[in-house]
């Protein structure tokens, strides 16, 4: 008796998963953002290009001699 009350519950949730799949709303996919492969490859060369002009910039810098380096003593306050 016991038995077949469990087998009565779980045909009664097979039947409702069933009718959830058929009759329910359909299952959305997957509404990410898609890559844009060719518009991600743009931006890494633009950024290429803009680090390359600062170096280029700093290289000209160091190569025309006008940088000076101040070295400064620590302050007697800020000893660790």
């Amino acid at each position: 008796m016991r038995a077949q009350k469990l087998l009565l519950v779980v045909v009664v949730l097979q039947a409702a998963v069933l009718l959830n799949q058929w009759l329910g709303a359909p299952v959305s996919t997957a509404r990410g953002q898609i890559p844009d492969a060719g518009a991600q490859q743009q931006q890494v060369i633009d950024q290429l290009k803009d680090s390359n002009q600062k170096l280029d910039q700093l290289i000209a810098i160091l190569q025309s001699g006008k940088l000076q380096v101040q070295v400064c003593k620590p302050d007697e306050t800020q000893k660790q």
